[in-house]
């Protein structure tokens, strides 16, 4: 019996250093919010989960609407800790920091996860919600860095290149038996210029 998890990863929202749970979308990260509705809109949903960050809520929040589903909101499913609120990055520290990272699962800066980390508290709930709708289509509102460890955790083959060809917003289904990952296919690409 195949479990679908759609991994929609937030749409378009301006960095704020410090504000990460906090920020929303741009004007045209609503936009594209409402593109993922129409994309998903035919699909039976049986559940939508989201990160409890703003980014999150707020792109699946229209197909919550649409739906008439309520968002439920889990805390583990938050974005990856790169490092202390109140510490800045520049643009290139950042992207070499997710690049070792990917390379090492225990990397991090100090204050921030490792890959290991994430996959301790975001894995069970990924578990969690697979038995808790098996055979069901499920969507999780997520982060790209969150998105593209849960992938590798199932698919070695996902890591920094990934990552860093992925949109926002994207969609992606992760096809599951069981707890064994079956394959995964993108749904953004295909379906987000006809909308």
């Amino acid at each position: 019996m195949e479990t679908n998890i759609f991994m929609v990863r937030h749409a378009e929202s301006l960095y704020v250093n410090g504000k990460e749970k906090q920020r929303g979308l741009s004007s045209f990260g609503l936009q594209e919010a409402n593109k993922v509705s129409l994309i998903l809109k035919d699909i039976e949903i049986d559940a939508i989960y989201s990160s409890d960050y703003n980014r999150s809520l707020e792109t699946v929040k229209p197909l919550s609407d649409l739906k008439k589903t309520k968002i439920i909101e889990l805390t583990d499913l938050r974005e990856r800790r790169m490092k202390p609120e109140h510490i800045e990055l520049t643009y290139n520290d950042f992207i070499e920091a997710v690049k070792k990272s990917y390379e090492n699962f225990d990397f991090s800066i100090s204050g921030g996860e490792s890959i290991r980390d994430v996959h301790e508290r975001a894995i069970p709930v990924i578990e969690m919600i697979i038995k808790n709708h098996k055979g069901k289509n499920i969507v999780i509102g997520t982060h790209g860095n969150l998105m593209t460890m849960i992938m590798k955790y199932y698919d070695d083959s996902y890591g920094y290149s990934f990552w860093e060809k992925t949109s926002m917003p994207d969609i992606y289904v992760l096809t599951f038996n069981e707890n064994k990952l079956i394959r995964i296919n993108r749904k953004w690409n295909e379906s987000a210029q006809n909308t």
